[in-house]
């Protein structure tokens, strides 16, 4: 591993034994290579980079691992010291000389002559030159194992963790019997059972969205359905028969209704292709390989194909079953066939589906540029906004060049990558995602369609979203994506992203903490590749991640370096209103059934269009949305609790609503053991009842029966709210069920609680 690689080197002299064969040290790689070669240079000096015909051409090591690593350090250091030897003029380095823009540098100016960039070579040249360079921070800390001393959570705490957040609900007897037998092996199974259950399918698609946003298309659901090629399909629900609803209004109420349902099952179309794909164990590259979409007997009718795939649905009247279809190559209202060689609709999964390409939408200046920038997001997890720079003077560029993306380097190291990925999208050249080809043919001023050097050949033109989907699935930076994809929807974060301010002085842990975790995801992404994509395996292996298991540290962390390089370790996520809404499910019976309903968007849920990332953090109103559930949950389930027979309690098996504080000892007792168990219950601390967290609900408990029974005046009948059975409030002699119901708002309030 690269940190392994690093220590070795730092216990030796730069040159080691024979100084005619100098290696790469701990300077070398993490101060020349990752913070200038990696992060400046790299970016157009590599195999297929813009500046491939020079003599300075270094390698990737992201992913890299043992041997492997360290033979792609070497090389990079060879040709960095090569650089280095080289001088202009019989002066300088042209080390020093071409990052700053001097010797007609194609790159121009990357580094500042006084940057901390531009120092770092300084110090490589010196050091090369066998002068004495500055010290860097590399080498005044000493790494210590990546998880040394940090704990993790127990096997238990993690299949509750697991059941909750991908079934929204409570670990069974028989998956936590297995998984204290058996351990962290046992978890395979349990997560193979889960994964066979309707509710993981509603969260699989629930954090795809999250991701892909397909549910956010503006207008109605319908609206991906072109007039020019399903003008006779779309709308079919005005012409069914609601003849035998006497009444006119409850006609039209009908009628909407309908359209309304025809809508949803339209637009949940490219996750069911997912939850499809995941639930039957397909490869996961399907989702862009697919010859074929998902249809509900609702949306087949949209389609006009809905006789041709009648007989595969189970229940020809369910809005929400879902088969796989394919359809015609299509026909517009001209008589025009779309060009097919197979008859079919050149299907390529979500690349082709009608959904994403509204959702993300071109104009006549973007291209296509848009969708060719989400491919490369969604599809092989790169931004292609950090490829470049941004251009510091716009208006310059295009004043001086007629095509600037084809001729300005810094708009070609970003456009020769995504414009021909805009060509493959051609056909669709329409802001509502229809199929829509221009009708002067593709732009001449833009690279030729293709990926990464190869070009879209001309016979495979009619079908070139397969062609991109085929190569995507055969590209490592696939299943690395998709993994990442996994880890958002466990961690509820996404995946780090290598540092870029060499100025920060927590680069280098930072950067550490990346270069761990990506090597983790890469293990998965290998393992991934290996079992035919099948992504059960991701959320399994992740599943088992000391990164996803972290759960605090056996001492304080002083070093900040250290702080850094743990920042983002384990699962301390605020719940989703969809979570949130589950977890009260799971723990009380039944959803709140507020929160995701009626304040979504308030408590940093998202609507896929306006708003696309959730509130990692509460805000005012989220904390005020927080005491109201708290409040609120506790006043509908304590009282009925306590009116069920012992054994069918969630809240209170073992306490009665008469077992009263202070009155004796063995009073005492039961009420702490009922506190500790509703602390196990809800927040999963499982603790003595001498506890101190214990003794504080405990002292709550007692104070509110205490205060309750010296005022004069207080009914001893439960609140009207709250303390209904049948319609009829509940008898509170000794004010416990009040007391009982505090208990339960301030544990609702915690952060075991509230977050994941």
């Amino acid at each position: 591993m690269h940190m392994a690689l690093l220590v070795l080197c730092l216990q030796c002299p730069l040159f080691g034994a024979d100084k005619s064969q100098p290696s790469p040290d701990g300077y070398f790689v993490d101060e020349v290579w990752g913070k200038v070669g990696e992060l400046s240079c790299l970016k157009c000096h590599n195999a297929s980079g813009a500046a491939e015909d020079s003599r300075f051409i270094l390698r990737k090591t992201i992913l890299l691992d043992g041997t492997k690593l360290q033979t792609a350090h070497e090389a990079n250091f060879k040709a960095f010291a090569k650089m280095a030897r080289m001088r202009a003029g019989g002066q300088l380095s042209r080390l020093l000389l071409k990052p700053i823009g001097k010797l007609d540098h194609e790159g121009e100016q990357v580094l500042k002559p006084d940057s901390t960039g531009h120092a770092i070579l300084q110090g490589f040249v010196q050091r090369m030159e066998g002068k004495l360079a500055p010290a860097s921070p590399v080498e005044k800390y000493q790494p210590q194992g990546f998880f040394e001393g940090v704990t993790m959570i127990s096997n238990q705490s993690l299949l509750r963790r697991l059941t909750l957040s991908l079934t929204g609900r409570l670990p069974t007897t028989r998956e936590s019997r297995l998984i204290k037998e058996e351990g962290l092996a046992g978890l395979d199974v349990t997560l193979d059972q889960l994964m066979s259950e309707d509710a993981f399918y509603a969260r699989l698609k629930e954090g795809f969205n999250d991701i892909f946003l397909t549910n956010g298309y503006e207008g109605n659901g319908e609206l991906i359905l072109s007039y020019d090629h399903f003008n006779a399909t779309r709308h079919w629900y005005q012409k069914h028969d609601f003849s035998h609803i006497e009444d006119k209004r409850q006609r039209q109420e009908a009628l909407w209704k309908m359209a309304r349902v025809y809508r949803e099952a339209i637009r949940a179309e490219p996750l069911e292709l997912i939850a499809h794909v995941v639930r039957n164990d397909r490869p996961f590259t399907e989702i862009m390989t697919a010859d074929y979409m998902m249809v509900s007997p609702y949306s087949a009718r949209g389609y006009g194909i809905f006789q041709e795939v009648k007989k595969q649905f189970k229940n020809p009247d369910d809005p929400f079953e879902y088969v796989p279809a394919r359809l015609p190559a299509l026909k517009n209202r001209q008589g025009k066939v779309q060009e097919s060689k197979t008859g079919s609709y050149p299907h390529a999964g979500l690349f082709s589906m009608f959904h994403y390409l509204r959702r993300y939408p071109t104009t006549e200046t973007n291209r296509n540029r848009l969708r060719a920038r989400m491919y490369y997001q969604h599809f092989l997890g790169i931004d292609i906004m950090e490829l470049a720079d941004q251009v510091a003077d716009a208006a310059a560029i295009d004043a001086r060049y007629e095509t600037p993306w084809m001729e300005a380097a810094d708009c070609v190291v970003c456009h020769r990558t995504i414009d021909p990925v805009a060509g493959l999208f051609q056909d669709f050249y329409n802001e509502e995602g229809h199929f829509s080809p221009r009708k002067e043919g593709w732009f001449k001023d833009m690279v030729v369609p293709g990926l990464e050097g190869e070009d879209l050949p001309k016979e495979e033109k009619w079908r070139s979203l397969q062609w991109l989907a085929f190569r995507t699935a055969k590209d490592p930076r696939f299943a690395i994506a998709m993994t990442e994809h996994v880890w958002y929807i466990l961690s509820g974060r996404m995946a780090l992203r290598s540092p870029q301010n060499i100025e920060d002085p927590l680069f280098t842990p930072r950067r550490r903490a990346y270069l761990m975790q990506r090597g983790e995801i890469a293990g998965v992404a290998k393992r991934f590749s290996r079992e035919d994509f099948n992504l059960k395996l991701v959320f399994k292996e992740l599943a088992k991640s000391p990164f996803y298991r972290a759960d605090g540290l056996k001492a304080v962390v002083e070093h900040p370096h250290r702080k850094a390089e743990l920042h983002d370790l384990g699962v301390t996520r605020l719940l989703a209103p969809e979570q949130l809404e589950r977890k009260i499910k799971a723990l009380f019976g039944k959803r709140w059934g507020q929160v995701e309903s009626k304040m979504k968007i308030l408590y940093g849920g998202i609507n896929s269009q306006s708003v696309t990332e959730r509130l990692s953090e509460p805000s005012g109103a989220m904390g005020a949305i927080q005491r109201i559930m708290a409040n609120d949950v506790s006043c509908l389930h304590v009282t009925p609790d306590f009116a069920l027979e012992p054994a069918s309690r969630r809240l209170f098996p073992k306490i009665e609503k008469d077992v009263v504080p202070g009155e004796n000892s063995a009073n005492d007792l039961k009420i702490r053991k009922a506190v500790a168990f509703l602390r196990s219950h809800l927040l999963d601390r499982h603790e003595a009842i001498d506890h101190p967290e214990v003794d504080r609900a405990f002292n709550l408990f007692s104070a509110v029966v205490r205060e309750a029974g010296k005022r004069k005046g207080i009914d001893k009948r439960d609140s009207y709210h709250c303390g209904r059975i049948d319609g009829k409030r509940v008898e509170d002699l000794h004010y416990t069920l009040r007391g009982w119901r505090a208990v339960v708002t301030y544990l609702l309030r915690q952060p075991e609680f509230l977050y994941e």
